[in-house]
């Protein structure tokens, strides 16, 4: 990790540093200076082509000119989490004003205008367009886009980059957790795409998702997800199986491990064994307690306590 901030800076100086050390050397922008007193802190991670970082400071506005472009070429995707305040960004023939758990995604070769709010605080995440593109081509046509709010996929995809932002991991976690970041928002800025002419990657995304969401439905079943999902039940059972799974196991697997880790959690420790059983889709203790066993060896009692 790499960390800037102005708090060691002289008041008088701490938007020329700002301006001169880190706009233009790590983020290729030309900031507007504002009309009175500035602090910032900037927080940065690479990992081979990738770049996270989190940034707050009091309002100022940044702009990427096409000299910067000029100067820094840009062949990659920046997208943006916004978490406290807001930013009001102008890009293209796009204007967004962004509120907290915002994302958007905005297209490095174009300029932009961005107005950061009083005690903004962002996350960003610098991608290189390949790793978007292939799985969302319709992307090419926007220069900035804003997920929908009402995605289903939109949590899931902050709590991915929440991690991505703020966690040491090492490349291979990092290739990984980014590679499901960009199917889910693949999926989540996917409004008018008809899911069979999706990738079969984001259609395995989005069944997995689905299914991890409504978990507890004890009726979850091949013809319910791929209907919810708008694939035929054939084309479930085919992306499953590139997975070397079928359905029903992984569903299995999936609600016992759901279980496990619930049993082990000590928030969860006032919930009976059944009640979070329920919860995670059973509707047959005995086959729960049949199966529970076998995946783990021991029985839901004694996993919670740690028997080995």
């Amino acid at each position: 990790m790499d960390f800037w901030s102005t708090d060691t800076v002289n008041e008088r100086e701490c938007f020329s540093y700002w301006r001169e050390m880190i706009c233009s050397t790590v983020m290729n922008i030309s900031p507007e200076a504002p009309d009175d007193r500035f602090s910032a802190r900037l927080t940065v991670r690479t990992s081979g082509p990738l770049r996270f970082a989190t940034c707050e400071s009091t309002s100022y506005v940044n702009i990427r000119t096409r000299r910067d472009i000029a100067r820094a070429p840009a062949e990659h995707y920046t997208i943006y989490l916004q978490m406290r305040g807001q930013t009001q960004m102008d890009q293209g023939d796009e204007s967004f004003a962004f509120g907290p758990n915002d994302v958007f995604i905005s297209d490095g070769r174009e300029p932009f205008r961005a107005a950061l709010s009083e005690n903004g605080y962002r996350a960003m995440m610098i991608i290189p367009r390949a790793m978007v593109d292939w799985r969302a081509p319709w992307l090419r046509r926007r220069t900035l886009a804003r997920i929908d709010a009402n995605s289903q996929f939109l949590e899931l995809a902050r709590r991915h980059f929440v991690h991505l932002v703020s966690d040491d991991l090492n490349d291979t976690e990092t290739d990984l957790l980014t590679d499901n970041l960009c199917n889910l928002l693949a999926l989540a800025s996917a409004d008018d795409v008809e899911p069979n002419s999706m990738r079969p990657e984001l259609q395995i995304q989005a069944m997995v998702t689905f299914c991890k969401q409504n978990l507890h439905k004890p009726d979850l079943s091949p013809q319910v997800v791929a209907a919810c999902c708008g694939i035929s039940v054939r084309t479930l059972h085919a992306r499953f199986a590139t997975l070397g799974q079928t359905f029903g196991n992984w569903l299995l697997e999936t609600r016992l491990d759901a279980c496990g880790k619930a049993l082990r959690d000590p928030s969860r420790q006032t919930r009976t064994i059944s009640e979070i059983a329920y919860s995670c889709g059973f509707s047959d203790l005995s086959h729960f307690n049949k199966t529970f066993r076998g995946r783990f060896d021991m029985s839901p009692g004694e996993w919670r306590h740690g028997f080995e």
